[in-house]
């Protein structure tokens, strides 16, 4: 979590448009609400939230840092949004008729530890997603322009990591108690201005942001310089397509 402190404005400007891109694919998994409650972990600044709400869940969204909060219960005042955080969430168990997480899993220390927490306090359905393929492939390309090298990312420990790809995604659900997993990839385009994708570096947002606001001054202007380099070369009608894929799982709990 700590690429994410503080960071909630930066990322309603940038990422949070592309993360709700699974929205309708995981809302196809769990159906129409129908009133049944609904619980959404990692809910950043609630636009999945929102959107499950919209299709007749009671939601309640738990989201662990405090400016993600922030701007979830301005934007979405109709969605509560408490403080709790995987692997122990504040919640009893079976509380929730299902629980999502959307692009939460890759980024825990414990991924099955915390996909069995998801189950434990959902009463049947779990649904969550994982990158494939993530926006960090843009920003390699920024650093190799720039000539600066780019941050080794970190990985869990071999015997908790698992293969980023819907098998290697679905192994690391069944051995977290998940039963009847399915999962499949979601390749989308997203067509993201170079202001938003900016912000989310000038932000501090995620590991290309946290490198970004490491550099010295002259590193920050390579950066910036190699930005919008491949921008200008990229950007059609003012925008950069910028396909990624991921991983959509579907379980009951176990």
């Amino acid at each position: 979590m700590r690429a994410w402190a503080g960071v909630g404005e930066a990322y309603a400007a940038s990422y949070a448009a592309l993360c709700a891109g699974t929205s309708d694919a995981l809302a196809a998994e769990l159906g129409s609400g129908r009133g049944r409650s609904l619980l959404d972990v990692g809910a950043g600044t609630g636009l999945l939230a929102a959107h499950f709400t919209a299709r007749g869940w009671d939601v309640t969204g738990c989201e662990p840092e405090s400016t993600m909060r922030a701007v979830a219960a301005r934007a979405h005042p109709e969605v509560p949004f408490v403080h709790g955080a995987l692997p122990v969430l504040p919640f009893g168990e079976a509380e929730f008729d299902a629980v999502t997480a959307n692009f939460v899993l890759n980024h825990v220390d414990d991924p099955r530890r915390s996909a069995r927490e998801l189950a434990r306090v959902s009463a049947d359905l779990v649904a969550a997603s994982i990158w494939v393929r993530s926006p960090s492939w843009l920003w390699r390309e920024v650093c190799e322009r720039a000539g600066l090298l780019p941050a080794a990312g970190e990985r869990l420990a071999p015997e908790k990591d698992f293969e980023r790809d819907a098998e290697g995604f679905a192994g690391m659900l069944r051995d977290g108690g998940w039963r009847e997993v399915v999962v499949s990839e979601l390749t989308w385009t997203w067509q993201a201005e170079p202001a938003a994708l900016w912000a989310s570096a000038e932000g501090g947002v995620a590991s290309a942001g946290a490198f970004y606001r490491a550099l010295d001054e002259s590193g920050r202007r390579r950066f910036r310089g190699a930005f919008d380099e491949l921008c200008a070369e990229r950007a059609v009608d003012g925008v950069v397509a910028l396909p990624h894929t991921a991983a959509i799982a579907s379980g009951h709990r176990g």
